[in-house]
């Protein structure tokens, strides 16, 4: 993929925001498993892809608050 055509990124504080949550909501969901997929950029910087957060909202949808 080129780098000019990547996606682009969102560190934890952004990509939160994006989705409409808190930092420690995405965090707690990335320990758990059960947030977006993200990549580690050094030892403590965790980025997001927006095309990765799209995808992950898409698949969270619900149409009732009964569970399946």
């Amino acid at each position: 993929m080129d780098v000019h055509s990547s996606p682009p990124t969102l560190r934890t504080t952004e990509a939160a925001r994006y989705i409409g949550v808190a930092p420690s909501t995405l965090a707690k969901l990335r320990m758990r498993g059960e947030g977006p997929a993200y990549s580690k950029a050094g030892k403590r910087v965790v980025v997001y892809r927006t095309i990765d957060i799209d995808d992950w909202l898409l698949k969270s949808r619900r149409i009732s608050t009964t569970s399946t």
